[in-house]
């Protein structure tokens, strides 16, 4: 059944993916960003499909309009840019999931709220299932961002109890793919970005916390097959890839890949930077039957790619300011 359907911050690195997606299945979609990390180079390519509209407009602010669905994406998801306006962080996470569920509440649309692997914190359980609580400091450098999306999912919660939205929430472990932004600080774009530069390639610390890395696509998919879940399935969900690497080992497969003349360098690990980060996600793949599909060195060549056209389109980017390794 063709669907309206809403994705906020939708010109984002994710949220370009999925609108994407959402129309190659034939729906309408109206995309909504502030453009404060999204850009509309990210979805040039959709404007002339007469499926898809884009509105400007910060989720901080009530959005009247008719929908189906709400994936709701909004808030910068990198440490440089979530800490550049932390209070607007927070905002965007809290009052922005305040006026999309109340459109929800309104329309009678299905809602799907975007949080993260971050509202684990430093975990203290490895791999970290949903019912675990997390270890998350309220009053760091990273607060704005955890503690928002944190926030953001007592919502969600609290309207599917006392309003009867339909709701759910997906905890996004590290993805990764085209159109991330080359400066945004995450270790996937810092490494490839300076490998592709043949600069030094920045760790922190001695290398060995782990991530997890999931391609785009599987990312994608697991968010749609979660939407389209009966409405007792609220979550949360992890989605992710729990194949787990450390971040040396990340640095030198990006070496490999690119031929770079790169050399490892390390400095100081950042406050509240998580030692550990591995989905479990046992509940995804009995509630939707889902599992990435896409290894780590398959996606990073796609990856790297992009970024090598990137490169070569456009002027240098400016340098990667000193950030966390997630």
């Amino acid at each position: 059944m063709r669907k309206r359907i809403l994705v906020t911050g939708g010109c984002g690195f994710l949220g370009s993916h999925l609108c994407e997606r959402l129309l190659g299945s034939g729906h309408d979609v109206l995309c909504v960003d502030n453009f404060f990390t999204g850009t509309r180079g990210n979805i040039g390519h959709l404007l002339d499909d007469k499926a898809f509209e884009l509105l400007r407009h910060d989720v901080t602010f009530p959005l009247y309009v008719e929908v189906d669905e709400i994936y709701n994406l909004a808030c910068p998801a990198s440490p440089i840019h979530y800490q550049f306006d932390p209070v607007q962080t927070t905002k965007t996470s809290v009052i922005g999931a305040i006026n999309m569920l109340g459109l929800s509440k309104r329309v009678k649309a299905k809602f799907l709220q975007a949080s993260t692997s971050e509202v684990y914190g430093d975990p203290t359980i490895h791999p970290q299932p949903e019912e675990y609580w997390g270890n998350v400091n309220p009053i760091g450098f990273r607060s704005c961002y955890d503690e928002g999306k944190r926030c953001a999912e007592t919502l969600v919660f609290d309207y599917v109890r006392q309003h009867k939205v339909q709701a759910k929430v997906v905890r996004i472990f590290n993805t990764y793919g085209p159109r991330m932004h080359p400066n945004d600080g995450r270790v996937v774009s810092n490494f490839i970005v300076q490998a592709l530069s043949n600069e030094d390639i920045t760790l922190y610390g001695d290398g060995s916390q782990t991530r997890s890395f999931c391609y785009v696509d599987d990312l994608v998919e697991a968010m749609i097959r979660m939407m389209a879940t009966d409405r007792q399935v609220v979550g949360p969900v992890n989605i992710g890839n729990p194949n787990e690497f450390t971040i040396k080992e990340l640095a030198e497969i990006v070496v490999e890949l690119t031929g770079s003349r790169s050399k490892l360098v390390y400095q100081p690990l950042p406050h509240d930077d998580p030692k550990q980060r591995q989905p479990n996600i046992e509940k995804a793949r009995a509630l939707f039957d889902w599992e990435p599909k896409i290894q780590l060195r398959d996606g990073l060549v796609k990856t790297i790619a992009y970024f090598d056209e990137l490169l070569k389109s456009n002027d240098r980017p400016h340098a990667i300011a000193a950030s966390r390794q997630g």
